[in-house]
């Protein structure tokens, strides 16, 4: 179906809207996961988002990341619910490390803001997920710290947009203190749904606490509408067939928030009163407040410390002693001790280091840099159980690979071999090869030659071989 006839469109629509009204439909859930961090720094780098640290205890011990966290409690309050993330190329290794390769992900080829991030994502649902236009999807961020009663006011979100047949409904968060990060929702009444009655950008302290006197709602950016509802605002704007139609022009759309394009724009609007916990763990005061312990990793404490937290990501012990108020955080990016009322300024410090992404999170483990001198670079890899690398060539690198702990299989330019501890594979430039782990497997792999690039690398098909 084009979405350029905009009267078969809504002929189509309402079609669909009569057949929903007769059955049930799954929970569809659009998880806006973008940005790089840096106020997070050196957990947070320009691949690795806060939304992948893992500082969140379960119950069997496991640490868990934001997005595991929050991808694990959608699926207890609704086991099929339909997810779909809304992210850039770089978080897609990450997804596929954390929550593993059948996820569904909306990669957006560049960045334009939350309108064309939603439109893509709804797009999406209906052209390659499969979903209908006139089902309702409820979108949010995937990194609020929140609890199970949220996850069951979705759903209730979802079904009030699902029995209207045009709009929004938003949902809005009661107010814990005179936040100056949120925008403000008014509503008409104080009614747990009621329609808005208008919008309040994010204010000073003291103008929040006049708003919130007068009823005011946390503005946290959660809706839900039809997903027909956005196609046809994203028609409106920008006449397209289908998502792979949409995402071949993404790159010359207008960047704008959904916010500006659809919110202010429409005059009927209902919001959803939630009195559950929310917490943006934006800054490290926040994040260390959501931890269940005060010690992550590798760390000791002298028993005189007070409200001090140390994350340690190293293979070296950190020990504090007397320390009040105070996050120690540890990584390959680097080391940070700070006075926590301090840790909120770091990001202008963090700018001026220029150095490459010591770690990140692969589709298929993680690697960690572990020296970088004129002509070689280091590096520390680990591949899950079962996962490969893409069979690839450098055009300006030779390669070697030692292997420490594990056993596997290589290809190098067509010829197969096992691989246990204590192997070295060699590998010069232009020469096609690929590893994969039969059990966990680690590596050192030492890069050598005069201009090493993340961007020196051509992928090849494997099929042959019957590793894809």
């Amino acid at each position: 179906m084009k979405l350029q006839n905009k009267n078969s469109f809504e002929a189509k629509l309402s079609e669909q809207f009569s057949l929903y009204k007769k059955r049930n439909i799954i929970m569809n859930v659009i998880l806006l996961s973008g940005g790089s961090g840096r106020r997070l720094w050196p957990l947070s780098n320009d691949v690795r988002s806060k939304q992948f640290i893992k500082i969140f205890k379960r119950d069997d011990g496991v640490y868990e990341s934001m997005v595991q966290r929050v991808y694990r409690q959608i699926r207890k309050a609704d086991p099929g619910a339909r997810i779909t993330i809304a992210t850039g190329k770089a978080q897609v290794s990450s997804l596929h490390n954390q929550l593993g390769q059948d996820v569904g992900i909306s990669v957006e080829p560049c960045r334009r803001d939350t309108f064309p991030a939603i439109a893509l994502a709804a797009a999406y649902l209906r052209d390659v997920a499969g979903a209908g236009m006139e089902e309702p999807v409820v979108i949010c961020p995937v990194d609020p710290l929140v609890d199970d009663d949220y996850f069951e006011a979705l759903k209730e979100l979802g079904e009030l947009a699902g029995e209207k047949e045009s709009g929004l409904v938003l949902m809005g968060i009661e107010p814990t203190y005179p936040s100056e990060k949120y925008g403000y929702i008014l509503p008409e009444s104080t009614e747990r749904v009621s329609r808005v009655r208008t919008f309040k950008e994010k204010p000073d302290a003291e103008t929040a606490k006049r708003y919130i006197s007068e009823g005011a709602l946390w503005n946290g950016g959660v809706f839900a509408c039809r997903i027909g509802y956005v196609l046809e605002k994203a028609c409106e704007l920008e006449g397209f067939t289908d998502y792979w139609d949409f995402y071949a022009r993404y790159s010359t759309l207008e960047k704008i928030s959904f916010d500006y394009a659809v919110v202010e724009k429409e005059p009927d609007i209902q919001v959803m009163r939630f009195a559950g916990r929310w917490k943006d763990l934006g800054t490290w005061n926040t994040l260390t407040e959501a931890m269940d312990e005060p010690l992550v990793g590798n760390a000791i404490t002298d028993g005189t410390c007070s409200n001090t937290h140390i994350i340690n990501e190293l293979d070296i012990p950190v020990l504090a002693a007397g320390l009040h108020d105070v996050v120690i955080s540890a990584s390959a990016e680097g080391i940070l001790v700070s006075d926590k009322d301090r840790s909120s300024y770091i990001k202008p410090y963090v700018d001026r280091l220029d150095q490459p992404v010591m770690f990140a999170d692969k589709s298929w483990g993680t690697y960690r840099v572990l020296e970088v001198s004129d002509g070689s670079l280091t590096i520390k890899v680990t591949l899950g159980a079962g996962q490969h690398m893409n069979y690839h060539s450098h055009r300006n690198r030779d390669e070697v690979w030692v292997v420490t702990s594990g056993c596997g299989k290589t290809i190098v330019d067509g010829m197969e071999q096992d691989i246990r501890a204590g192997d070295v594979v060699t590998m010069q430039a232009g020469c096609r090869h690929t590893v994969m782990a039969v059990t966990e497997l680690q590596m050192i792999e030492v890069q050598l030659g005069k201009d090493i690039s993340v961007h020196d690398k051509q992928k090849y098909e494997l099929e042959e071989q019957g590793w894809g």
